[in-house]
């Protein structure tokens, strides 16, 4: 993927140099897993000179929940977080697309596998960022994990635990070590979940299908403004339910959504083309809507977009 570095970061309650922002071996969060993290993007507007932020509100809602999960207190409002976030980004000066990571953690220097009584942490960085899985947003290869999704009932699926991520990490490494670009992954029932960091759509006959909330899925802000979009703008029929293994074969499109990988087709599933082994018509709708929405070229939409700097006045 193409990133840069990121020059500064918000850590223990004020913009620092992010070299400064340092945790010491004995963090709770680095050994036990213990924090939760949030994915946003930001996009730049080349004619505006504008960098708009989608969704900071409801990314930060979700953030905040997932922090109450892992009882992590945070004095924190997501109108808050909103203007923190703000005031890194035009410290940062991004005059390009970027990507954002808020993290909250349990930030005592200590042994012992508890949740209570351990001091809590926030801390946001950004840094410029491109495509999460390199060109290959026209098509990906992907197969089937050995590796199940994480059981709701084992760690919250609904919300970013940083723990839970090496579940993802095993699935991300066993797909690229076995020459797949991602992998499809089921949860304990035997469904399709999500793959390592995505929801997944697939269109079979015209209609768009999503697992539902249910099957160990996160709950992704980019996946309810597809299927907003899709319903509402495009007038396609979405159905949120269970999805078998095989169902992956005989389908018309599949595509992922998130925050990283933007949208992206699957056009290969194990040994398997997706149709004619192309993006499919409905995947592109949804792909070019989508990346006009983020960067501001859909005015109905704007209302989802952030803009982090102040706006451009005309010289007289």
């Amino acid at each position: 993927m193409a990133q840069g570095k990121p020059r500064y970061a918000f850590f223990e309650g004020k913009i620092v140099p992010i070299a400064d922002a340092k945790v010491g071996v004995m963090t709770h969060a680095l050994n036990y897993g213990t924090g939760v993290f949030g994915g946003l993007r930001g996009y730049w507007n080349e004619d505006e000179e504008q960098l708009f932020v989608f969704r900071p509100h409801d990314h930060f809602e979700r953030f905040l929940q997932s922090a109450y999960m892992m009882r992590i207190d945070l004095p924190y409002s997501a109108t808050e977080l909103v203007h923190i976030l703000l005031d890194l980004l035009r410290k940062e000066g991004f005059r390009e697309n970027c990507y954002i990571r808020p993290l909250a953690y349990k930030s005592t220097e200590m042994i012992g596998v508890k949740l209570h009584d351990v001091d809590n942490a926030l801390t946001i960085f950004a840094l410029p960022f491109g495509s999460y899985v390199n060109d290959k947003e026209a098509g990906l290869h992907v197969g089937f994990s050995s590796w199940r999704r994480v059981d709701d009932n084992a760690i919250p699926a609904r919300g970013k635990v940083t723990g839970a991520y090496a579940n993802s990490a095993l699935i991300k490494t066993e797909a690229n070590l076995a020459g797949y670009d991602e992998a499809l992954v089921l949860n304990s029932g035997g469904h399709l979940s999500e793959t390592s960091a995505s929801n997944v759509f697939i269109v079979r006959k015209g209609v768009v299908i999503t697992p539902p909330v249910y099957a160990d899925v996160l709950e992704g802000i980019t996946r309810r403004t597809i299927i907003h979009l899709l319903r509402e703008e495009l007038g396609i029929e979405v159905v949120e339910r269970d999805i078998d293994r095989t169902e992956l074969y005989v389908t018309d499109e599949v595509f992922l959504c998130g925050t990283g990988v933007q949208i992206a087709a699957i056009t290969q599933i194990e040994h398997r083309p997706v149709a004619n082994g192309v993006m499919g018509p409905i995947t592109q709708r949804i792909s070019s809507l989508y990346h006009s929405l983020v960067r501001g070229q859909v005015e109905k939409y704007r209302e989802w977009l952030t803009p982090v700097y102040a706006k451009r006045t005309e010289q007289a």
